[in-house]
C-alpha cells in the first residue's frame, strides 16, 4: 500500500509539474499579448495625435484663407464705395456741364 501510495504521490507531482508549466506558458503568452495589447494601443494613440495636429494644421490654414478673404471682401466693398460717389460726382458734373452747355446755347441762339 505504501507502494502504491507513493506511486500516486509520483502521478500526483507529476500532474502538479505538468499543471505549473502550463500556468507557466499561459503566463507567458497571456504577457506577451499585453505587450502586444500596449504597443497597439500607442500605434493607435500616436495615429491619432498625428492626425489630430495634421488636422489642426488644416484648420488654421483654412482660417488664415478666410481671414484673407474677410479682408479682400471688405476692401472690395470699400472700393464699390468710393466708385459709386466717384460715379455720382461725375454725375453731378455731367449735369452742371450739360446745364451750362444749354445756357451758352440759348444765349448763342438770342
Amino acid at each position: 500500500q505504501l507502494h502504491l501510495s507513493m506511486s500516486e504521490r509520483n502521478e500526483l507531482i507529476e500532474s502538479l509539474v505538468m499543471v505549473q508549466k502550463e500556468l507557466q506558458e499561459k503566463q507567458s503568452e497571456i504577457s506577451e499579448y499585453k505587450d502586444r495589447l500596449l504597443q497597439a494601443e500607442k500605434a493607435y494613440q500616436d495615429a491619432l495625435t498625428e492626425a489630430n495636429q495634421k488636422k489642426e494644421v488644416e484648420i488654421e490654414a483654412c482660417r488664415d484663407k478666410m481671414n484673407l478673404l474677410q479682408n479682400f471682401i471688405s476692401s472690395q466693398k470699400l472700393e464699390i464705395e468710393q466708385l459709386k460717389a466717384n460715379k455720382e460726382q461725375l454725375n453731378n458734373s455731367l449735369k452742371e456741364a450739360n446745364q451750362t452747355l444749354e445756357e451758352l446755347l440759348k444765349n448763342k441762339v438770342r
